[in-house]
């Protein structure tokens, strides 16, 4: 039974297990995401986000003790100076696990894990609109009013299209007459 044991070994060796979670842990910073299974990723993620926390504070001993874990110094060049800089008003959090299925060959569940201010879909809509408003169900809120309808800025965009066309047709016309 496993009562009391909260680590998963991962069929391997301490060292063995040591130096996975830190080869991941250095794929993951420089990358910003990578593809692993879903017991490696959740290992990872207890594995990782204290080395983040770490990195917030740039001195000589985070630097010193984020090496002995890491053993690469472009991983740590990567998480102190741009990295760190990302996160630094984060208070945790800093990773995300998305499931992406179950893998071909041994039907091991695969999923994605990424840095979560590095995903350029989710932090472009999130850091425009300010992150300390009050939000409601009632849906009569400023974000309906600023905001327009998608098919409203479709439809001015195809308009802006249009003009354009137009233009450069007239000037393909004006370039035919003026040559004959």
């Amino acid at each position: 039974m496993r009562h009391g044991n909260k680590v998963n070994h991962l069929g391997r060796t301490y060292g063995h297990r040591k130096a996975l979670l830190s080869n991941l842990a250095n794929a993951l910073f420089v990358k910003k995401r990578i593809i692993t299974t879903l017991a490696k990723a959740k290992e990872l993620r207890v594995f990782v986000e204290p080395l983040l926390t770490k990195a917030k504070t740039n001195s000589t001993h985070s630097r010193r003790t984020v090496f002995s874990n890491l053993q690469n110094k472009e991983a740590v060049k990567e998480l102190f100076d741009v990295i760190a800089a990302k996160i630094a008003n984060r208070p945790g959090g800093y990773t995300r696990i998305v499931r992406i299925g179950n893998r071909l060959g041994d039907n091991a569940e695969m999923c994605v894990i990424e840095l979560v201010d590095f995903n350029d879909i989710y932090t472009t809509d999130k850091k425009a609109s300010s992150a300390k408003t009050k939000r409601s169900r009632r849906g009569g809120g400023k974000a309906k009013e600023e905001s327009k309808p998608v098919a409203e800025k479709l439809e001015e965009k195809a308009a802006e299209v249009e003009e354009e066309v137009k233009d450069v047709v007239e000037e393909a016309e004006g370039e035919e007459k003026g040559e004959e």
